[in-house]
């Protein structure tokens, strides 16, 4: 039996023969490609994702609790045990421990942009792309660690060779390219609510990426891991591209993270209210988890302390530092730690006549893997938490909350608080500003740079006069 007859053959027994209608219409490369494609599906964890589907999580109430928390300052925390892991998260950094890892796989379609999301303009004055911001926060963190840390940037089919190709011709944004690790996260078939595989083109399946889970998985396939554990680094400092007020390396963190032991740790900020969608980090037992905001019941999500504050008010932000041996464990066995997850959404597809379709609802489910499944096999997490004004403001939408609007605001807001704090004068609110985190990134940089304003601080302290009037 050749190849083609192998592949059409299983493909039929699965019911899912469709895929090749359209066969004697394409040319011979064309079917090449779609046989290709189609021997490298593994049906398995795709059947084990759709026997969930529409079903309610298998949750024990029960055993849910709040988690214990790193609280602020003003919520109770301790301000020696903050410095101490300060301290220790300083150390880690300047011993060049510690990577920093990115997940970047994302297009920024919805915000009207072609292209890799990191790319996306928001710098307030210079709209510098997100990645050039935080290579600029990369560049201030090589520098007061006297060394390089290396940035791991992960990709998608989509997104990796304009990503590329974006670093290369930005000079790595002014970071050293042997610094830059490029690695792809795979990709998975999507299905109709029957779990018949779609077609994008009549000769390719429609598949997207496998979720910021599959960073894990890509990781090791990559062989990243190995060259982070060649250069002696064993802790990752995890977020995603679309928070421009991401802490990359947070020495405070890191130090938690160490100080309680960690293999997982997460920082969170509280919930603006009961209502608002967000996961929740939750005890389970003796396991740290995720609650997302489709699986809490009302009375957990209502549930109030003595002092009538949310119980579960812990929100998930997506920052994690995680050690490099847990990482190897998980993805030993990620079919079983990492499973993929199906999600409702609008999927254009071809019909059965080879129309191309694009469905103002949704039409079938695609399939990813979730990080934070990854905690319910850390020994110990440590959950730090943080001020959402300060590091969480994410650019999801075009329009409304999580937005490029709400983020450069959101930035805008944290540089005048650092002139504020560091007694210098802000230019007006109908000015835009922007700062060079390369060589700021707080009140104590500033006062050390000796910046007495606007006037002499050449290209770290950027104005655009009037721009929102």
């Amino acid at each position: 039996m050749s190849d083609v007859q192998r592949v059409r053959a299983e493909f039929r027994q699965r019911g899912q023969e469709h895929v090749f209608r359209f066969w004697e219409d394409l040319d011979p490369d064309a079917q090449d490609r779609l046989v290709a494609q189609a021997s490298r599906i593994d049906f398995a964890p795709l059947d084990r994702a759709l026997s969930s589907a529409g079903k309610p999580p298998q949750i024990d109430v029960e055993a849910i609790g709040p988690v214990p928390v790193e609280a602020l300052l003003e919520h109770g925390g301790d301000p020696a045990d903050r410095e101490t892991a300060r301290q220790r998260g300083e150390d880690l950094l300047r011993a060049g421990r510690v990577g920093v890892l990115v997940v970047a796989g994302g297009q920024a379609t919805r915000l009207g942009v072609p292209g890799p999301k990191g790319l996306f303009p928001l710098g307030p004055v210079t709209s510098r792309s997100l990645f050039a911001q935080q290579a600029q926060k990369l560049r201030h963190l090589r520098d007061r660690c006297g060394h390089a840390v290396p940035w791991l940037v992960m990709t998608s089919p989509a997104t990796d060779a304009p990503t590329r190709e974006a670093f290369s011709s930005n000079d790595y944004f002014g970071l050293p390219a042997e610094d830059v690790f490029f690695f792809c996260q795979s990709s998975v078939p999507s299905v109709d609510f029957q779990g018949r595989l779609l077609l994008e083109r009549a000769d390719r399946i429609f598949e997207s990426p496998d979720g910021h889970g599959g960073a894990i998985l890509a990781l090791r396939d990559s062989g990243a891991l190995d060259e982070m554990e060649r250069r002696g680094i064993d802790l990752l400092f995890y977020y995603q591209v679309d928070n421009p007020l991401v802490h990359l390396g947070d020495p405070v963190f890191i130090g938690f993270h160490a100080l309680r032991g960690a293999e997982m740790s997460c920082k969170v900020v509280r919930k603006r209210s009961a209502e608002e969608n967000v996961g929740v980090v939750v005890q389970i037992g003796d396991q740290v988890g995720i609650l997302e905001y489709t699986e809490i019941a009302d009375a957990q999500r209502e549930a109030r302390d003595a002092q009538g504050a949310l119980l579960y008010w812990a929100g998930n932000v997506a920052m994690h530092v995680l050690n490099t041996d847990f990482l190897r464990r998980v993805a030993a066995d990620a079919e079983a730690l990492l499973p993929l997850h199906p999600s409702r959404k609008k999927i254009p597809a071809l019909d059965a006549s080879g129309t191309p379709l694009s469905p103002d609802a949704p039409n079938g489910y695609k399939l990813e893997r979730f990080i934070f499944d990854a905690l319910l096999t850390a020994r110990r997490v440590c959950v730090v938490e943080v001020r959402r004004e300060e590091e969480y403001s994410p650019v999801k939408n075009a329009e409304g909350p999580d937005s490029p609007a709400t983020a450069r605001r959101d930035l805008e807001a944290n540089y005048r608080a650092w002139l504020s704090e560091a007694g210098l004068p802000a230019p007006p609110e109908r000015d835009s500003l922007e700062i060079d985190e390369s060589r700021i990134s707080g009140p104590e940089e500033l006062r050390a740079l000796g910046v007495e304003g606007l006037a002499n601080a050449g290209e770290v302290l950027l104005t655009s006069p009037g721009a929102k009037a």
